[in-house]
């Protein structure tokens, strides 16, 4: 599934969190923010697309999850943030290429030719990942370790990075193959951007296979590389990205020029983005994993990037004059999204409302992002009751209409959608300021319930105020509108 990660370390945050966030770009799949507690977690799980049946531990912890309304392809649970402060987003889709994946070749189902023949399970994926690691893990360190262990075990059928955060440290994970495996520990002082590539330019070997202490991967992977001739650096180099990634021309047009967009709003005076002697253009092979930014990074800026669609430069698809190069890159703010995650591991705070879980559905380019406090045994309906069917009774669909409104007519409407935007960020703050500091107080951390319904309260009405205004621009500007009244 198409997506764009980004990862935040906490000397990186304006609060000193961590902060792991993703686009879950499907085919507008209808999505649902809920609860899972420990009960309905089951204790042997079985993949719709591969048909592989795993038995899970039973000792599962509460977590939060956005996965399907429809449930006939899988949970695709996409992202959630468990009992124990643990954040995890699953997956970017990532590149590889034909050395890798003859190597270690995927592990995908193989159905029965015939009826003496049996049936043979593929491996992990996307649809599976949250629901078999997030429920047992306590450190983001644990998150890597357990899908590793997955991964080696039963393999998996597409290349994936995933994601896992908690107070202290953010982890990236990316799969090679069926089976093989890498990991860093973020730079508390950086900013990770990813776009559906395989993303790491840098590894230490010599940690991954001493101390560990920020670098993981299979244990065979040194030997992986060099028995299938897989290294393509020059001069004692060590690229992971030549390696194991992708040298397409469609990388050229689908993804770097998302993670040229979000560096150059990173950096954009370390760096030279622009001009005919800016140091990286949106077709640069060689855009850095990571940055440290120019100035502390906040969630609003987190939003900001993951709704981006080149505003500012000539590749913008909203400009109103033709610039020759209009929409000619991939949007990272997409029509199709389903739901964007934060999930925000905060400092400070008493350990039973250190996560704080920012949601928004539909495009982010028109939507608002609504904070709630995820250990809580259930979400308000506003979230998690959404239907097949569309309906102003939750936020998926209130995003989704506002979205389909906005687009044909952004620059009469751009500035009630920032307004909105603004509003709910504004609101959703105020509460979560105010219910930080009631639970601290008091240690009923059982106040958290009352504040996500005060906050899913507070953005349904700023939600509808919104769709109104959208819904009368878009009515004015119809196309069998008529300017002589007969009234």
């Amino acid at each position: 599934m198409s997506c764009t990660t980004v990862l935040v370390g906490k000397n990186a945050s304006n609060d000193h969190s961590t902060m792991i966030a993703r686009t879950d770009d499907g085919h507008f799949d209808m999505k649902k923010l809920t609860v899972v507690e420990p009960r309905k977690q089951p204790q042997k799980y079985r993949c719709v697309i591969s048909h592989l049946e795993i038995s899970l531990p039973n000792n599962p912890m509460r977590y939060t999850a956005c996965p399907s309304v429809d449930p006939k392809d899988g949970i695709w649970a996409a992202t959630g943030i468990n009992a124990a402060g643990v954040g995890m987003t699953a997956t970017e889709t990532i590149t590889s290429n034909p050395r890798v994946l003859a190597a270690d070749p995927l592990v995908r189902f193989q159905a029965a030719k015939s009826r003496r023949e049996k049936e043979i399970p593929g491996g992990i994926g996307e649809e599976d990942i949250v629901v078999l690691v997030l429920p047992y893990i306590h450190s983001a360190r644990e998150g890597v370790l357990r899908l590793a262990s997955l991964l080696e075990q039963y393999g998996t059928y597409e290349s994936n990075g995933i994601a896992f955060n908690d107070e202290n440290e953010v982890w990236w994970m990316e799969t090679i193959g069926g089976h093989h495996w890498m990991a860093r520990r973020v730079p508390d002082d950086r900013v990770v951007i990813n776009p559906n590539q395989f993303g790491m330019d840098e590894f230490d070997f010599e940690d991954a296979f001493g101390r560990q202490s920020s670098h993981l991967c299979s244990k065979d992977l040194r030997e992986f590389i060099s028995e299938n001739d897989l290294d393509l650096n020059q001069n004692g180099a060590f690229n992971p990205r030549d390696i194991f990634g992708s040298h397409r021309d469609m990388d050229h047009i689908y993804n770097t020029p998302r993670a040229w967009f979000m560096g150059r709003f990173l950096t954009p005076y370390s760096h030279r983005w622009d001009g005919p002697d800016a140091e990286f253009t949106p077709e640069s092979d060689n855009i850095p994993w990571s940055f440290i930014p120019d100035r502390k990074i906040t969630v609003e800026d987190v939003h900001y990037l993951l709704s981006g669609h080149y505003q500012g430069t000539p590749y913008n698809p909203y400009t109103s004059h033709d610039t020759g190069k209009r929409g000619m890159y991939r949007s990272i703010g997409i029509n199709r999204t389903g739901v964007t995650s934060v999930c925000q591991i905060r400092s400070g705070v008493p350990e039973e409302i250190r996560g704080i879980e920012w949601i928004c559905f539909g495009s982010t380019t028109f939507s608002a992002m609504l904070p709630v406090y995820p250990n809580v045994p259930k979400m308000p309906d506003y979230l998690s009751k959404v239907t097949l069917d569309a309906s102003t009774e939750n936020l998926f669909w209130s995003s989704r209409l506002i979205g389909a409104l906005a687009d044909p007519i952004f620059a009469s409407c751009i500035q009630d959608i920032e307004r909105y935007q603004t509003a709910v960020t504004v609101g959703g703050r105020r509460i979560i300021r105010e219910y930080d500091r009631k639970m601290a107080e008091s240690s009923n951390f059982t106040l958290a319930i009352e504040a996500n319904r005060k906050l899913c309260d507070m953005c349904r009405e700023e939600t509808v105020k919104t769709l109104n205004k959208i819904l009368q621009t878009a009515s004015e500007h119809m196309k069998n509108g008529y300017n002589l009244a007969d009234n």
